[in-house]
């Protein structure tokens, strides 16, 4: 079964697969771990102008290893899930330290590096260095958990150890680079999570879900939980130079390590912004302006985020100097901003409600 599995959905690429990606280009296992951890959440087509302006950036691991935190962290902003740059980094630093600049060829030892796990660690094998290894990232699951019919949610253990025997089962000893990718694309472009189109699918004679018309059910719904509500004041505080106070947030938990703006209990009221300021960053401000609010979703939980505009009017000395800083608009752009603080700072002519 794997044989005549792995044979026709070879044939399916050669003929529909996508094999002109940036990162198969000058193929090497930095280019290919980049473009893997950029692609965990976030699709192809959202990845390959960060992937693009990532290499010309940071082209060797040398270059990333090298580079300020702060850099790559504004290589990464928009792309979101920012611990994914954050590991990026510290892996990079791993195999320069470690391993003198080049990737170990074998999946175990890959795993060892930050943020490697293992089906990640399996694509570099496979992708890098053409060796025989099974992956199971998302697009994966669905086609195995739709072809062999294998019911609950993949994050759910038993489910996914039942995936993972199905992918080694079906993954072959050649061309072992192209199958990858094929079952991937089969995945993103035929076996899709809605509307699947499985008539152009080259395993639908075998597939079990198509057999009984219960495609739609796999593979199985995460179990849903209601995601919490919160608020947050978020400061726009400028100095008379028209410089604009960012805060550094802690290394880990959400935006970690990104710089945004200062925030406010939401229990206060636009007319205890000043009293606020004054009292948790010994700043003296003028009066609010309020910015238009908006909700930003995280995994966990909605952010809704009430902007206020403030404008220092004594002195802008701020005690906290390592956390707490004053940037130029121009220089805090180059800085690791997450999409919405950046929105915020790029857009200050937003309409105000006072």
């Amino acid at each position: 079964m794997s044989d005549a599995f792995a044979d026709r959905l070879l044939a399916w690429y050669d003929q529909h697969g996508r094999h002109d990606l940036p990162w198969h280009h000058d193929r090497n296992a930095y280019r290919v771990w980049v473009s893997e951890i950029m692609l965990q959440q976030t699709q192809v087509t959202t990845v390959i102008p960060y992937f693009e302006a990532f290499m010309e950036r940071f082209p060797t691991v040398r270059d990333l290893a090298e580079a300020p935190e702060d850099d790559v962290l504004s290589h990464w902003s928009g792309l979101g899930y920012y611990a994914r740059a954050r590991n990026l980094h510290k892996a990079a630093r791993q195999v320069v330290q470690e391993h003198g600049g080049q990737f170990p060829d074998d999946q175990e030892t890959l795993e060892t590096l930050t943020g490697i796990g293992r089906s990640t660690a399996a694509a570099i094998v496979a992708q890098a260095f053409n060796k025989r290894a099974a992956i199971l990232d998302g697009n994966v699951k669905r086609v195995l958990a739709r072809y062999h019919a294998i019911p609950g949610w993949p994050g759910k253990t038993s489910v996914l150890q039942q995936l993972w025997q199905h992918a080694e089962a079906h993954t072959p000893t050649e061309r072992v680079r192209d199958y990858t990718q094929a079952i991937m694309d089969l995945g993103a472009m035929v076996c899709t999570r809605t509307r699947p189109a499985c008539e152009d699918c080259p395993l639908q004679t075998d597939c079990l879900a198509r057999q009984r018309d219960e495609v739609t059910l796999y593979p199985g719904s995460k179990p849903k939980k209601a995601k919490p509500e919160k608020t947050t004041w978020m400061l726009i505080l400028e100095d008379a130079e028209g410089r604009i106070l960012l805060e550094r947030r802690p290394p880990s938990g959400i935006w970690g390590g990104l710089w945004s703006l200062p925030e406010i209990d939401p229990a206060h009221g636009v007319d205890e912004l000043q009293e606020a300021c004054d009292r948790n960053l010994g700043l003296s401000c003028a009066e609010p302006e309020l910015i238009s609010g908006f909700r930003h979703t995280f995994s966990h939980y909605h952010l809704h985020i009430r902007p206020a505009r403030l404008t220092v009017t004594g002195d802008a000395t701020v005690a906290d100097s390592d956390r707490l800083r004053w940037f130029f608009r121009d220089e805090a752009l180059t800085l690791g901003l997450p999409a919405p603080i950046r929105s915020l700072i790029t857009e200050p002519e937003q309409t105000a409600l006072l």
